[in-house]
C-alpha cells in the first residue's frame, strides 16, 4: 500500500515488517518518532518500551536478542554515549535475534549537544553502519539490517540525520508482516564475556569485516553512475542534495549507503575511473579518508578533495546551496544565483513558554539567594533555556545528569558558595541517581531542585517512571521522587509548587541552609500535559508601567502597550506568578480579583 511517511515513521514501518518482537529506547530528537509510530501501530505482536535511559535500552535488547528475538533500539547520537559501554561489549559477544540499533545523528547541530557523527563509532566498535539518503532507504535499509544482523550475529548500526528522520516521502508500504518467534534462550557459555573470550571474537571480528566490506560492495544502495574523469562520492541525505545541485550534469558519482565496513571493492573501481575526487558528506571527512587511505594502499594518483582539503565546510548541515557552491567551483557548473534581498527578521531566541512552571522555579531559587553567591549547575531540558535572561539562572550544561555532579566538584573547589542542581523529572531517572548516591556517600554540600513537570516535555511529552504510564498502555505505579531521593539518603527533602512564590522562596531558603545534600521537588504540570487556567489581565488604571513582571520573569505572554504591560491573552496560561509580584496588584484574573 502507498503511505506518505515520515522518515523515523518509515524506519518503524520496516521494522515491524521485518517481524520485529521488541522495540525500546529513550526519547531524543531527531529519533524520537521511530519509537511513538513503533507503538502506535502495534498490533500486538511486540513489545515497545520507553526505557530510562539509553543504556538500560540497549541492555533490555540485548537480552531479547539472546532469547533469539528482532530488536530495535533507537535513541540520538548523544544517547550513543550513553549506551557505548553495554554496545562495545555487544560487539564482541554478538547476538541471536537480529539486532538494530538506530542512531539518529543531528547535523547543526539543531537540537544537540553535539555535532557527532555516528559512522566514526561504527568503526570504533567494528559494527556494520547503514547511512540511509531517503526515508525511502531507511525503510529499505532496516530490513536489510536485520538480515545483515543474524547473518553475521552481530548489532547493525543504522544512521539517519535529520533531515532524512523528518523529511517525508511517499512510499509502498508491504501489507505483509513477517512474523518472527524467537527460539527462547539457550545456555551456551558464549553469553558470559570473559577475557579469553573476548581476544578470540576480537580475531573473528577482524577476519569477518572485510569479508563483509567485500559483500557490501555489490549492496543495492551502494552505486556508482554516471561519466567522466573528475568524480563526486557522498552518501547519506549528502546524495539527495548532490542529486539536486547537479541539474542536468551526470558525472562519475560513487554513493557509500554502508560506510563501515566501507565497500573497498566499489570505491577502487570508482578510484580507477577518474582523475579527481570531491567528497561531500556530512559530518566529518569519514568517506574522505577512506578514499585517501585506498589511494594510498594501491597507489592511485587520485586527487581527494573535501573537508580536509578545506573545499567542502568543516562543520554544520549541507544543503542543496552548499553543494551547488562546492560544484560550481568543481565541474564549473552555473554559480548559483545570489539570493533575493529580504527584510531583515526579528530575533526569535528560544524561550520558556508563558506559564512554564520552570520559570517560577528559576525565579524562586533567584529571590532566596539574592544577595548571596550562588551558582547553579543545568541540565538537559526545557529547563535549559533559564539560562536567557532576564533569569539568567543556568551557569554550567554538560550533559544529562551532569548537574549533580557538576555541583559537587564546584562545591569541593568553592565550599563558601551555595551550589544548586537543576534537574527535570524525567532526567533524574535516566541519570540523576547515581549523581545523587554520589552526593550522599561522600557528603557534598549541595541542593538539588527537581523540576517535574510529569512528562518528558522537550521531546515531546513522553512518559518516563514517575507519570504512572508505559508505551503499552498500561497504567502502573507512580515512582514517587520524593521517596527516592529520601530513601538515597537525602535528609532534606520538600515538596511544593512554584507558582506560590512565597512558600517556594522560603522552601529554597530552608533547603540551602541545610549543610550536606538537601532537595526541593517543585511539581506543576507542564502546560502542554495541563489545562489553562482563568487567565490574567492587567488593569490599566493601577499599572504604574515599573516593567517589573517584563524584566524580572521574562514571560513571552506580557508585553508592553505604551506605558502600561499588557497580557497577551493567546498566550496567558493562567500561572498567576506575575500577578504575585507585581507591586501594584495590577494583574488580576480575568472577571475576577488578583
Amino acid at each position: 500500500m502507498k503511505k506518505f511517511l515520515m522518515g523515523n515513521e518509515a524506519i518503524a514501518y520496516g521494522a515491524v515488517s521485518a517481524g520485529v518482537n521488541l522495540v525500546c529506547g529513550y526519547p531524543g530528537t531527531p529519533s524520537t518518532e521511530i519509537l511513538e509510530t513503533a507503538a502506535a501501530i502495534n498490533d500486538g505482536s511486540y513489545y515497545v518500551e520507553w526505557s530510562v535511559n539509553e543504556k538500560a535500552a540497549l541492555e533490555v535488547a540485548a537480552g531479547a536478542s539472546y532469547a533469539g528475538a528482532r530488536t530495535l533500539i533507537t535513541m540520538k547520537q548523544v544517547g550513543l554515549n550513553v549506551a557505548s559501554d553495554p554496545l562495545m561489549s555487544l560487539a564482541y559477544v554478538g547476538v541471536k535475534g537480529g539486532m538494530v540499533v538506530v542512531v539518529a545523528d543531528d547535523p547543526g547541530p539543531i537540537s544537540s549537544q553535539t555535532e557527532q557523527d555516528t559512522r566514526h563509532f561504527a568503526r570504533f566498535s567494528k559494527l556494520p553502519v547503514f547511512d540511509p539518503s531517503s526515508p525511502e532507504e531507511a525503510y529499505e535499509m532496516v530490513k536489510d539490517a536485520f538480515k545483515l544482523s543474524e547473518e553475521y550475529g552481530t548489532p547493525v548500526l543504522l544512521r539517519p540525520t535529520t533531515r532524512v528522520c523528518h523529511g517525508c516521502a511517499s512510499m509502498d508500504v508491504g501489507d505483509e508482516r513477517e512474523r518472527h518467534q524467537p527460539e527462547g534462550f539457550v545456555k551456551d557459555s558464549k553469553w558470559v564475556i570473559f577475557p579469553r573470550l573476548s581476544y578470540q571474537n576480537h580475531l573473528k571480528i577482524e577476519e569477518r569485516n572485510p569479508v563483509l566490506g567485500e559483500k557490501l560492495s555489490t549492496y543495492r544502495f551502494n552505486t556508482l553512475t554516471g561519466t567522466g574523469r573528475r568524480g563526486i562520492a557522498t552518501g547519506g541525505i549528502s546524495y539527495a542534495y548532490l542529486r539536486e545541485a547537479l541539474g542536468g550534469a551526470n558525472p562519475r558519482v560513487l554513493k557509500i549507503a554502508t560506510p563501515h565496513p566501507f565497500p573497498e571493492k566499489l570505491a577502487l573501481e570508482f578510484l580507477h575511473s577518474v582523475d579527481e575526487v570531491m567528497v561531500i558528506e556530512e559530518l566529518d571527512p569519514v568517506i574522505e579518508r577512506e578514499l585517501i587511505y585506498l589511494c594510498g594502499k594501491h597507489h592511485l594518483p587520485v586527487k581527494v578533495y573535501g573537508k580536509i582539503s578545506g573545499d567542502v565546510q568543516r562543520a554544520g548541515e549541507n544543503s542543496v546551496e552548499s553543494v551547488r557552491a562546492v560544484l560550481s567551483e568543481y565541474l564549473g557548473l552555473p554559480k548559483p544565483p545570489a539570493p533575493p534581498a529580504l527584510p531583515e527578521l526579528p530575533v526569535r531566541p528560544p524561550v520558556l513558554c508563558a506559564g512554564c512552571p520552570h520559570r517560577a522555579s528559576f525565579y524562586a531559587v533567584k529571590q532566596a539567594m539574592r544577595g548571596q553567591k550562588a551558582v547553579y549547575a543545568g541540565d538537559i531540558g526545557c529547563y535549559t533555556l533559564g539560562n536567557a535572561m532576564p533569569l539568567d539562572m543556568v551557569d554550567t550544561c554538560l550533559c544529562m545528569g551532569a548537574d549533580v555532579t557538576i555541583a559537587q566538584g564546584l562545591n569541593r573547589v568553592e565550599p563558601d558558595a551555595k551550589h544548586f542542581a537543576f534537574i527535570g523529572d524525567s532526567t533524574f531517572f535516566a541519570s540523576g541517581l547515581t549523581g545523587v548516591v554520589n552526593a550522599v556517600y561522600n557528603n557534598s554540600d549541595i541542593t538539588l531542585v527537581v523540576l517535574d513537570n510529569s512528562t518528558t516535555a522537550m521531546t515531546g511529552q513522553q512518559p518516563h517512571p514517575g507519570t504512572g504510564r508505559t508505551m503499552m498502555g498500561e497504567n502502573r505505579p507512580k515512582i514517587s521522587i520524593p521517596d527516592v531521593l529520601r530513601a538515597l539518603g537525602v535528609g532534606h527533602v520538600e515538596v511544593l509548587s512554584p507558582f506560590d512564590h512565597k512558600a517556594a522562596v522560603e522552601a529554597v531558603r530552608r533547603a540551602a541552609d541545610i549543610k550536606g545534600v538537601s532537595a526541593v521537588v517543585f511539581e506543576a504540570p507542564c502546560i502542554a500535559v495541563s489545562k489553562p487556567a482563568p487567565l490574567f489581565v492587567v488593569q490599566e488604571e493601577t499599572c504604574i508601567g515599573c516593567r517589573k513582571c517584563i524584566r524580572e520573569l521574562g514571560c513571552p505572554a506580557i508585553v508592553m502597550h505604551g506605558k502600561k504591560a499588557f497580557i497577551e491573552p493567546s498566550l496567558c496560561y493562567g500561572c498567576a506568578l506575575c500577578a504575585q509580584i507585581c507591586p501594584k496588584t495590577a494583574i488580576i484574573r480575568e472577571g475576577g480579583e488578583g
